[in-house]
């Protein structure tokens, strides 16, 4: 399952909906050009305000240099070093992202949307030990962060921890039993435990959430394909295919946390010579 769309529910959880501007003592007085400390974190907060809306509107790179900005005006509140932080992580600057988030952490050492980001960079960096612990840290704090839980879960994954990858997707599962990516991803464990029957089942309980979902769809064609039932899997591959063809395409497949059994038996299906011909159409 892709990583979800973290970074506003991010903000949510540091409480941005919250951040109000200081109120000033008194009037600005016409043409000063001296600003204090107060009216300079004023500016800054002001700033942050709007990186975060065009955070909404996914325009990152408008964001970035508010940011930056943000932080020098007041570098004393976490919120502006988190934002900044969180917008290197958006655009893959991992080390940069890390270095930031800290500065954001050592003055909200309790605030868990830092530890969540600092997990997501971390997992994305592929240094899932580091990943587990900063996310495990930040659960402490907020045991409910859904989006939190399942990159845990996606870190144990990849450290082929699968019986507590699970026992956490369950856990985002019981905060909101409509989260398919979770349930998607039981589905992704079970079948490199061997569990095809216990996979798919998974896998047909997202696709009932989520009728659009090309994942599941296409997981469920490779197993029955590869159990016998060829016809069956092969029309359902290409209804999947037919809802995103970024599913074709194994490297893919892989940044989604598909295993390698589950792997083996996908490359084996998309050769097959019907396949090779929907994809073929849809390229052309």
């Amino acid at each position: 399952m892709p990583k979800l769309n973290w970074l506003f529910s991010l903000f949510a959880i540091a409480g941005f909906s919250t951040i109000a501007l200081p109120v000033s003592g008194q009037a600005l007085l016409p043409y000063t050009l001296n600003l204090d400390s107060e009216e300079l974190e004023q500016q800054g907060v002001a700033l942050i305000q709007d990186a975060v809306q065009l955070v909404r509107f996914e325009q990152y790179d408008l964001a970035l240099p508010r940011a930056k900005l943000a932080t020098q005006l007041a570098p004393n509140l976490f919120e502006t070093w988190f934002v900044l932080g969180s917008l290197y992580v958006q655009q893959r600057e991992f080390d940069k992202g890390i270095e930031v988030l800290m500065k954001a952490r050592a003055i909200a050492p309790e605030e868990p949307g830092i530890m969540f980001t600092l997990g997501s960079a971390y997992f994305q960096k592929e240094n899932y030990d580091a990943a587990v612990k900063e996310l495990e840290t930040g659960l402490k704090l907020d045991p409910e962060a859904t989006e939190a839980l399942f990159d845990l879960g996606n870190s144990y994954l990849m450290l082929k921890r699968y019986s507590e990858s699970i026992a956490v997707y369950e856990r985002a599962i019981a905060q909101d039993e409509e989260f398919w990516p979770a349930i998607n991803n039981i589905g992704l464990v079970k079948y490199e435990q061997g569990d095809i029957s216990g996979a798919i089942q998974h896998w047909r309980n997202s696709v009932t959430i989520d009728p659009e979902a090309a994942e599941p769809q296409l997981a469920i064609a490779v197993a029955l394909y590869t159990q016998g039932q060829q016809q069956e899997g092969l029309k359902l591959g290409e209804a999947a295919l037919s809802l995103d063809r970024k599913y074709a395409d194994l490297e893919f497949l892989k940044e989604n946390l598909w295993g390698e059994r589950l792997l083996g038996d996908t490359q084996r299906f998309l050769a097959t010579p019907e396949i090779q011909a929907v994809i073929e159409r849809f390229q052309s």
